[in-house]
This record gives structure tokens, C-alpha cells and sequence, in this order.
């Protein structure tokens, strides 16, 4: 069989369109699975030399503390943690000074000294996959161990898993794996792509309804007809479930943000969508006359020149748009970190981490090719450069007022494409949100307790509050400061008094569900597995 063959019957699971999902011999939400011949290796048993607890009682001690909720850093603290409650939150003296040993909570059945270090809530990544059909052209696709260990060592302790690219079945399967903590990996909340190519109403409320059954937390919404799609996202409302919608090109035009907004959508993914809701001189954006939707560098090229369509700032439609998606209490998930190859290819090719923990398969994944999704840059040009760049100040002006106005706006990563890597391109969100005009405390916030308000879990998760499940994440540097001290491969620092240039910071233990991971141990393990995949390519 024809390679093309091949990735025209991939790509119509990728985008949900697969006439197999109204099959009902076929498992409703595993469509995908079906045409992946070897699913990748799934997570192995959690093991004690990686984690420790949980403890019936925890205290953790001396820890400058960030909160998450948008209060500045205070510290030192002691943190009592009991049965994976934070049940104790003690400001136990000043900087600077000698912790006085009076007045400390009492001794726990397990202890750790944060003197000197930063604690922080669990991270959550709002817009995440484990795998997909397309990874595996290019080689195994990657085992759970890598992403989850990847997603771990950086303080990630949950993961919005959006599409169900591996079918239903085994996404949900790991999710009750983890929820049980069988397993070294976030929790996951699995939100499962909904199939385009449904033509009823009541096609669209029986797959709502199978999905739910089979305990999705949300769906994934990519376009479809319109009728359809309200059909969907009402059920959707009734079951309780979530929703994130990526709206493609090949349905905007008669489905906009606003639009799937108005009938309830919780999120929205990227930003596609947003411009078109925001035009006021057109219906359709202004595509060359030779465009082809299925040449990616179309369709990449082109998204780049559509900010600059639509409205400008502080103009009467750009107003009204914004104010109906804060009165609507609706969420910005903008994953600029998946576009950022656009406007610098090389940066992203040659960042700082490929060569230790990057797959070979994976890194053959992300090279020009034109049928693999997000391998775009046939013939990049420094033009196409500049209009991203453009491209993205509108954007993050739109996405800091939207932030200032009160809107809720979240940190999602979408890793595994476009050169960029699970765990790490989530700290270059942080980074790209920090760019877009917030406070290092506002980017943390969108990194927790919104996206935990994004999930439906703000009275658990996403603040360091008592009541609240033990997420936390220890770090010896101080990332307000600097927020590259959370990448796995550290900050470079020049050492004044030795003349050395060091790697300072890197999480150093990720806590979920009061279990203490070792995250420096982790990344050993994928660098690991990265060399090991690389001698059993080249023994030589």
C-alpha cells in the first residue's frame, strides 16, 4: 500500500471524520485505534525507587510559598499535609533569620526540608496528547513512560488530554490507571475528539451520551454542521460534560468562537476561530486563490496573516467580542508554544534539550514532510517569519486584555509537534505568557488555578490552600524571578566566584496526590531511553 494511502485513511481518523465512528460494531470513541496496528508501550507500574508516600502525615518545611491564587511569594512555611489533604499552612518566621523551632507544626511520619526552596501548586496543562496515529510513520511512537515522566519532572501533575488519539479505550484506561496511582503519571482528563462527519442531530446526542458512559471527562470539538454541533454541545450541557473546541478552517466560516460560545462551550483551543468572530469587512478570511486546506504549508502560512484581518484594538467590534466572551465566562486556552516554530525555526529546532531527551522517531516526527501534521516548513521563509511575528502581537494583546478584563485564560502546551517536547515546550508556555504582558504570578495562576477552574476541580486542586489535594511542585530556584529555572535542562548561570557557567534549577520533587516523585530522577530515566533508542538505531 501506497504511503499516501496510508495517511489519507490516518488522517481521516485524526480529524474525527471516519465514517467508522457511526459503525456501531465498532466501539464508539475507538475509531482511531482502529487503524493503528501497534499502540505504543503503556505506563509501567509506579516504582518506590521514583516516589515516595503517600504519608498519613507530611510536613514539609521552610519553603518560600506561591500560592497560585495571585498572592506574592511568603515564606518561610511550614505545610502540613494529612491522608493527601493540606490541613496546615504556618508562616514559622522571616528571611533572613534562623527559623525559631517554637510554634512549628508537629513532626510528621515523613519530612522534607524546602529551606530555601520555592513550592508551588501542581501544575496543570490544559491543552495536552498522548499520541496520535500519525507519530508512528516515523518510527514506535512514544511510550506513556516518556511522555508522563517528561510531564512530571516538570511539575505538571495534571494533563487535559484533548482527542482520544489513541481511541477511547486506551486513553481512559490510563487515566483510571493514574486516578488509582498504579502509575508514575498526572492525573488525566480526558476530553475525546467529536467525529466531524456526523450528518443528524441525534447521531451527534447518542455518541455525547456513549462517551460519558464510557467515563470521558469532556469532548473535543474540531467543526461540523452547525445543527449538529449544537445538537452536541447541548447534550454535552446535560451529561455534565466539558468542552474545548479547535475551530479548523474547514468549519469557521459557519461556526465562530462566538458562535459555539453562545450554545456553551467551556474553551477554546488556539485561536482559530477568534479572528474570524472579530471580522468586520468580511465573512471569509482573504485566502490566496491557489490555497489547498491540505497543503500544511497553506495552511500554517496563511493562519499567520489572519490576525491582521480582523479588528484592531480598543475598536467597537474588538469590544464587543471581548465583552461577550467574558460575560459568557469563557476560557482562553491560547498554546502559543505550538506556533512559536513559526515565527524562528531555527530557535525551535535547536533548543537546549533535543539532543538529550528528544526520540529519534520523534525528531524524524518534526522534520519538513508533507503529510505529517505540523511538518510544515517545506520552504519557510523569512516572510512567513515576520507575519508570525506579527501575527502573534495581535494575538497576545488580545489575550492580556482579555487576562486584565477579568477573562480566564489558561496555559496548554499541545506538544508533540512542530518541534516541540512534552514537559519542556509546556515552560516555554509560561515563558510566551510572560511575553504577552502578565506578571509572573499571572502566569502561574493561568498555570493553576485557572486551569483548574477549567476542569471543573478548583475546589481540589490548583492552590496551595488548606482543604485541598497535595499538588505541589519543589524548585531550589525562585521562578517568579526567572521562569526558566523550570525547565528540565535547568537556567544558565554564571558562577562569579568559580568563573564556571553552571545549570542552576530544574524541579527538584513533583508532589500529586501526596506522593513525592523524584523529577531529577525521572528525566535521568528519559535520557535514558532517548540514548537507548539511539544505539538501537545506530550501534556503530
Amino acid at each position: 500500500m501506497k504511503l499516501t494511502t496510508i495517511i489519507a485513511a490516518l488522517l481521516s481518523g485524526l480529524m474525527a471524520t471516519s465514517v467508522a465512528a457511526q459503525d456501531k460494531r465498532i466501539p464508539v470513541g475507538d475509531e482511531r485505534a482502529q487503524s493503528i496496528k501497534k499502540l505504543p508501550q503503556v505506563a509501567s507500574p509506579r516504582e518506590a525507587r521514583l516516589s515516595q508516600g503517600p504519608f498519613a502525615r507530611m510536613v514539609i518545611r521552610g519553603a518560600t510559598m506561591v500560592d497560585g491564587t495571585g498572592s506574592p511569594p511568603i515564606g518561610p512555611v511550614d505545610i502540613v499535609v494529612e491522608d493527601n489533604r493540606i490541613t496546615q499552612i504556618k508562616l514559622v518566621g522571616n528571611p533572613g533569620v534562623p527559623i525559631r523551632a517554637e510554634g512549628r507544626p508537629a513532626k510528621g511520619d515523613h519530612e522534607i526540608d524546602a529551606s530555601g526552596s520555592y513550592i508551588l501548586p501542581g501544575l496543570v496543562d490544559s491543552h495536552s496528547h498522548i499520541g496520535n496515529q500519525l507519530w508512528g510513520l516515523t518510527g514506535d511512537m512514544p511510550s506513556m513512560d516518556y511522555i508522563f515522566k517528561l510531564w512530571l519532572s516538570h511539575g505538571i501533575t495534571t494533563s487535559r488530554e484533548v482527542g482520544c488519539g489513541l481511541g477511547a479505550g486506551y486513553t481512559l484506561s490510563e487515566k483510571e490507571r493514574s486516578a488509582k496511582n498504579e502509575i508514575t503519571a498526572p492525573r488525566l482528563v480526558v476530553h475525546c475528539a467529536f467525529p466531524t462527519g456526523f450528518s443528524t442531530a441525534k447521531q451527534a446526542r447518542d455518541w455525547v451520551k456513549a462517551i460519558k458512559k464510557r467515563g470521558a471527562d469532556g469532548i473535543k470539538f474540531f467543526g461540523g454542521h452547525p445543527r449538529v454541533l449544537e445538537a452536541a454541545f447541548a447534550e454535552a450541557k446535560k451529561q455534565g460534560l466539558r468542552t474545548a473546541f479547535h475551530h479548523a478552517q474547514l468549519s469557521v466560516a459557519r461556526v465562530n468562537v462566538l458562535t459555539s460560545a453562545r450554545w456553551g462551550l467551556n474553551s477554546m483551543e488556539h485561536w482559530y476561530g477568534l479572528p474570524e468572530a472579530l471580522f468586520d469587512d468580511k465573512v471569509i478570511q482573504d485566502y490566496p486563490l491557489d490555497y489547498n486546506y491540505a497543503n500544511e504549508q497553506d495552511r500554517f502560512g496563511e493562519a499567520g496573516r489572519l490576525w491582521r484581518q480582523a479588528a484592531k484594538p480598543g475598536s467597537a467590534k474588538w469590544n464587543a467580542v471581548m465583552d461577550e466572551l467574558l460575560a459568557l465566562d469563557f476560557t482562553l486556552d491560547p498554546t502559543f508554544t505550538i506556533y512559536e516554530a513559526n515565527r524562528d525555526v531555527m530557535r525551535a529546532r535547536t533548543a537546549d534539550w533535543h539532543d538529550e531527551y528528544t526520540l529519534p522517531s520523534v525528531w524524524r516526527f518534526f522534520q519538513p514532510n508533507r503529510v505529517l501534521h505540523g511538518s510544515y516548513h517545506f520552504d519557510w521563509t523569512t516572510q512567513d517569519e515576520i507575519d508570525w511575528k506579527n501575527n502573534f502581537d495581535m494575538w497576545m494583546t488580545f489575550v492580556n486584555e482579555y487576562k486584565n478584563r477579568g477573562g480566564r485564560v489558561t496555559a496548554g502546551s499541545d506538544s508533540g509537534f512542530i518541534f516541540k517536547l512534552f514537559g519542556f515546550d509546556y515552560i516555554r508556555e509560561l515563558e510566551l505568557l510572560q511575553e504577552a504582558g502578565f506578571h509572573p504570578l499571572e502566569v502561574l495562576q493561568s498555570a493553576t488555578i485557572n486551569g483548574a477552574e477549567l476542569i471543573g476541580r478548583a475546589t481540589d486542586l490548583g492552590s496551595i490552600e488548606v482543604g485541598k489535594l497535595a499538588d505541589m511542585v519543589i524548585v531550589d530556584e525562585n521562578p517568579i524571578n526567572n521562569l526558566k529555572v523550570l525547565y528540565g535542562t535547568g537556567h544558565m548561570r554564571l558562577n562569579d566566584a568559580s568563573g564556571e557557567v553552571e545549570r542552576v534549577g530544574g524541579v527538584k520533587y513533583t508532589i500529586k496526590d501526596g506522593i513525592i516523585y523524584d523529577a531529577a530522577m525521572m528525566r535521568a530515566d528519559v535520557r535514558a531511553m532517548v540514548q537507548a533508542a539511539k544505539d538501537a538505531e545506530n550501534p556503530d
